[in-house]
């Protein structure tokens, strides 16, 4: 029996599957970059202004890159970028960048027209946007009125990753606006792949470097299971979903998709929240009047339910995920499998995705 582990929360769980229940296990590709070759990349960031780094994200590609800068600052004699960070990500920070000379404080919104700030995030596919950026981010955050006009944009009621669709020149246009910097990044589960520093219109080309992530030849599968890959990508349901639009495309017409996502943060999106509470529609999410924060994943996950079944090993109540939400709740992995080989027969096959965030299946 193969030892598959995949990412759940803050640790992995290993999934129980025959040799001859697995049909294939995928994974995010891609070269990585050498500690010099990053470096090399890093040039071209000018450290010699005051800087504050805000991290939004608390990955490990982050935690490498913006020490490699810090490293630099010191071999530099220069003073060491400030780190900003939201109030709940604020302990994780801490612990990762722990030097006492390092200087870690909560981010304040009404920053954003500080031209000292560099924001610094990991770049993956997005269904509304195609990408998701540190221009997309910013405009999820402080460009909400914005949001309306990029949702309007979108093209249908399914998810879109990985392709050139109108709803990011929205947020190209918005972070034009700002005279703030951004260092993004691409990453796997072995480590960077590319980075790009610059204004955030300039750094989100740097999405063509996603390509070794998509995977051209998968084919449709009846069974998918389908992990994140990292913890920051499934503490709430809500950004857990990217992971299932991304591998979408590999589902036959009435299969099944199982997600393994925590969800430790909880549903993550006031649509959803709202949705669930009985106080959005369906027929709301057609042609709002105002956007509400995730709106557009719960139109996806409403739209692809029409044509396959969707799995969820979390720790959400089910009143949310089945009684109101229509998906098939698990309370670990080894529920999951049992689940398949009696709902689909002792001999079916399933393809496993272990970096469900990180890449694209076509």
């Amino acid at each position: 029996m193969p030892e598959i582990w995949l990412s759940y929360g803050s640790t992995e769980v290993v999934l129980d599957i025959k040799a001859e229940n697995l049909e294939r296990q995928l994974a995010s590709e891609g070269r990585t970059l050498s500690d010099s070759e990053i470096a090399s990349k890093l040039q071209s960031v000018d450290l010699t202004k005051p800087t504050e780094m805000v991290i939004l994200e608390t990955t490990k590609a982050v935690q490498k890159v913006v020490l490699s800068l810090i490293d630099m600052c010191n071999q530099k004699s220069l003073p060491t970028p400030k780190i900003l960070v939201d109030k709940s990500n604020l302990h994780i920070a801490k612990n990762m960048f722990s030097d006492p000379s390092i200087s870690v404080s909560e981010f304040d919104n009404s920053q954003l027209t500080n031209t000292d700030l560099m924001f610094v995030g990991e770049m993956e596919f997005d269904g509304l946007f195609g990408y998701d950026t540190v221009s997309t981010k910013l405009l999820r955050r402080f460009g909400k009125e914005k949001m309306l006009e990029a949702y309007e944009k979108k093209n249908g009621n399914i998810p879109h990753p990985g392709e050139d669709v109108s709803p990011i020149e929205v947020a190209k246009k918005f972070t034009d606006g700002f005279e703030i910097s951004a260092l993004e990044i691409i990453a796997n589960s072995s480590g960077i792949i590319d980075l790009s520093a610059g204004h955030p219109s300039s750094t989100i080309t740097l999405s063509k470097s996603l390509s070794p992530m998509i995977i051209n030849d998968t084919g449709k599968h009846r069974i998918l299971f389908i992990s994140t890959g990292k913890e920051t990508s499934n503490e709430t349901l809500n950004r857990s979903l990217s992971a299932l639009w991304n591998c979408l495309s590999a589902v036959k017409e009435e299969g099944l998709a199982i997600l393994l996502a925590e969800c430790k943060n909880g549903l993550g999106s006031e649509s959803l929240l709202q949705y669930v509470e009985g106080r959005m529609s369906l027929d709301r999410l057609k042609s709002p009047a105002k956007y509400v924060d995730g709106m557009e994943n719960l139109l996806y996950l409403t739209e692809i339910q029409k044509q396959l079944k969707v799995g969820l090993v979390s720790i959400l109540p089910t009143y949310y995920t089945k009684n109101k939400l229509g998906l098939i709740p698990f309370g670990g992995a080894k529920e999951s499998m049992e689940y398949v080989l009696k709902t689909y027969g002792e001999r079916q096959k399933a393809v496993v995705v272990s970096d469900g965030s990180r890449v694209l299946l076509r």
